[in-house]
């Protein structure tokens, strides 16, 4: 308006308001995290049982005989969960899980999903994986979709524990409602043999012969349901596409846990040293030394400031022209 009040116009006025409005240094900085702001669906498709599992640690609970955390571990395909009580949430007991509750009982895995906390991520653990040839996908900070099944398992946990023991520490028996089976009513062994030799092995042919359909049927429903989510997920969604080298700002998330009124939600700038194909991206610090990893739904381009280019023109006169 004060362009306009002032007698100036030209061509692009409108865009160039546009863009400096964009540019402006508080004006990205402003507002949350919305649906708006994630990114296209990852669906993760799995087709054997017991190829994927993920991991993670419950707690810390109301200490009662020396046990404060939970240790969950769910295969992907079947939705089978494995429960242990844990006194410590360290590397030491993570390894025991898997020797004696995962590859001792179901064989070796191909691949495991955890999050990035240290007692998952750390020289140790990587060599155990290394050795048994098991590839571990770790999912970014503030980003539990990724591991989101067992998420889902350890909120079931929570609830069952909830309705069942009591809220006062000194009668806070957690520890003896797990394992699971206790609730699920599923049992390891059976007490006696329920058919006969000749029966049973010609039970167990006919269902070696059909578990190669079944697992067919269940990938081909599998992937029809996920498309579906996919399909309602991105539909509202703005696309971003980000480039190596370019700038962005960072959604600060732990200002959900301590929050700040007038705090910005945003910090920055930052520059891409690497896109990754799985929707991580990699930036590097202002001092461009030390880089680090997010998910890329928690960036926002950032419009570098408007410059206005001069131009200098000479005007005749136009009765000497």
């Amino acid at each position: 308006m004060r362009v306009f009040q002032s007698g100036f116009c030209w061509p692009s006025l409108f865009k160039d308001a546009h863009t400096m409005c964009k540019s402006c240094d508080r004006f990205p900085r402003l507002g949350k995290l919305t649906h708006k702001n994630m990114m296209p669906l990852n669906p993760i498709l799995i087709v054997d049982l017991l190829d994927v599992w993920g991991i993670d640690f419950m707690g810390p609970f109301p200490m009662y005989f020396g046990y404060s955390y939970i240790l969950v571990g769910e295969d992907y395909v079947s939705k089978w969960v494995k429960v242990v009580l844990c006194k410590h949430n360290d590397h030491r007991v993570v390894f025991k899980f898997l020797k004696e509750n995962i590859f001792s009982r179901f064989g070796v895995p191909k691949a495991i999903i955890s999050d990035g906390g240290t007692h998952f991520c750390n020289k140790p653990f990587e060599t155990l994986l290394a050795k048994y040839g098991v590839k571990h996908r770790v999912g970014t900070p503030y980003h539990p979709q990724t591991n989101r099944q067992v998420e889902l398992a350890n909120q079931e946990i929570k609830n069952i524990l909830m309705k069942v023991v009591n809220t006062n520490k000194k009668d806070c028996l957690w520890q003896s409602m797990l394992p699971m089976e206790l609730e699920y009513k599923a049992w390891w062994v059976i007490k006696k043999l329920n058919m006969d030799l000749s029966r049973t092995g010609l039970k167990r042919f006919l269902d070696l012969n059909e578990i190669e359909e079944l697992r067919n049927d269940a990938y081909i429903n599998s992937k029809i349901a996920k498309e579906k989510i996919k399909r309602w997920h991105d539909q509202l969604i703005s696309r971003k596409d980000f480039q190596k080298g370019q700038r962005v700002l960072l959604y600060d998330s732990k200002l959900h846990i301590f929050l700040g009124k007038l705090k910005s939600r945003w910090i920055s700038p930052f520059t891409i040293h690497q896109v990754h194909s799985n929707r991580v991206v990699e930036l590097l610090n202002s001092n461009s030394i030390r880089s680090f990893k997010v998910n890329d739904h928690r960036l926002k381009p950032f419009v570098e400031h408007f410059s206005c280019n001069k131009e200098e023109f000479i005007l005749l006169d136009p009765h000497q022209a």
